[in-house]
Order: structure tokens, then sequence, then C-alpha cells
């Protein structure tokens, strides 16, 4: 079956409406990349038990695997995607290490290949804090783990407007310092207008929606209090985050702290 699909039935694909089709066109390059004979059958079982005589469910089915098709890893390393992750209250680096050593166990191709090699150490990686010092230990921890030029840099994240910095990032993992407050002075005029609250806890997570791509994942430490608050703000914030953002479920994993993620 291997063979068959790769050598006659993918050929046949690639022509399906005729040389000239705009089908055809666009298909002219496209190649069989599912890399063994085993995974080729299980996907072939998996969708043998669909019923497939309805059209949505054909489309339901598509669209399903171009969402995994964005996710490196899934169903045979179709392609690496071009993450570009953010933690925006970094400190000695922690969540930037662990991004990259991750990558080198399970994507080792992202240092075999130049071009993936030159994001790894040129543009994955970015995090900001508003102390020195921890900025001098993290950037030395990333050169240590082997990140040649790590974006780590100077940044009150909560004072400053951060507009060249939105819609920039596919990925946020952060663990930030959510005691206290702030003083509405000192907080960005463009956070309040998403929630207005002197709570740094809430203003970290509209930080956070900021900085965010749309289709962007976080994965982001919280105090209950986001979760379970009773405040105008803390209602508003989750009523954004469920309806505007479908950020549907969070998993509580220590007694006073939460994990806050995308369903």
């Amino acid at each position: 079956m291997f063979k068959v699909v790769g050598e006659r039935v993918f050929p046949f694909l690639r022509e399906l409406g005729g040389e000239e089709s705009a089908y055809a066109t666009h298909m002219r390059d496209a190649r069989f990349t599912i890399p063994t004979p085993g995974l080729l059958t299980k996907v072939v079982e998996l969708l043998d038990a669909v019923p497939m005589e309805d059209r949505d469910t054909k489309g339901d089915i598509y669209e399903y695997m171009l969402g995994k098709l964005a996710t490196a890893g899934t169903n045979g390393q179709f392609r690496t995607p071009r993450d570009v992750m953010v933690d925006p209250a970094c400190g000695t680096c922690g969540f930037p290490v662990a991004v990259g050593e991750y990558l080198r166990t399970h994507h080792p191709e992202v240092l075999s290949d130049p071009e993936l090699r030159e994001h790894f150490n040129h543009g994955l990686f970015h995090g900001f804090d508003f102390d020195t010092t921890m900025l001098r230990i993290g950037a030395m921890n990333m050169l240590l783990h082997g990140v040649e030029n790590p974006d780590v840099s100077y940044r009150d994240s909560l004072s400053e407007d951060s507009a060249s910095e939105e819609n920039k990032y596919t990925l946020v993992l952060a663990n930030p310092p959510f005691a206290g407050s702030l003083d509405y002075e000192s907080t960005s005029g463009k956070l309040q207008r998403v929630v207005k609250t002197k709570k740094t806890e809430l203003l970290f997570m509209a930080l956070f929606l900021q900085l965010l791509k749309p289709g962007g994942r976080a994965a982001v430490i919280v105090p209950d209090g986001v979760l379970f608050g009773s405040s105008n703000a803390h209602k508003e914030l989750r009523r954004t985050l469920v309806e505007v953002h479908f950020w549907r479920a969070w998993c509580r994993f220590r007694a006073g702290c939460s994990a806050l993620m995308p369903a």
C-alpha cells in the first residue's frame, strides 16, 4: 500500500482537473511525506472508521488535520512550527531554557537544519524583566544552554505600553510575580483599557492576551484569585478568556496556585 500510494495514487492526485487547472498548478510541487508504511496503515485505519457519506464530516476531518499540521511531532512530523515564545517576567529564564532543552530532546532537527537552527538561536526566545541582576543571570543561563542570541531584555511589562510587542508571539510561558498591586499612574494605559484594576494578577493576564498572535497558546501559573475572585475586574477577565479567547479549561495543581491553559 505504501508503494502504491507513493508512486501511483499521489501522482494521480497531483493532476486532478487537468494540467492547467488551478488545483493541478498548486499541487505540482506537493510530495507524499508520510514517512513509514506503519504510519500510513494507522492513518488509513482511523479514516476508514469514520463515516464519509456526509460532506460536512469530510470537511471537519480536513480542518482537524490542518490544525494538527501546525503542531510538530503529530502524525509523523509533517512540519516544524515557527513558534516565537516569550516570558514577560523571565527572571533567570527558566521557561526559555526548558523550551530549548525540550526541542533538543524531542526535535533535534532544529539544530541540524540550518534555517531552523538560525531561528532557534536568533528568533525563538524572548524574555523581559525589570531586575537587571536577573537579566544578567538569565542571559548567561541561555548561553550556557546553547542559545547563541536570545532576546533577553529590560522591560517593566506592566508599566510600559507594549505596542511594538502586540500580536508578536505564538507562545507565552510565564510564572510572573503576582503579589501586590500597582498604582494606576504607573500602569500601562492600554492594559487598563482591557481590565481596569490595580491587581497584578489580572494585569499580567491582560498583557498575555495582547502579546499573543491570533491562534497563539499560553501556559501560565496564576493565583486562585484569577479563577475565583468576585470583583467586577475578575469576572470581566474570566468572561474575556472564555468568550473571546476560548480559554475553556484550567487545572489546579497545588494549594493556592493554579495553571491556566487553553482547552
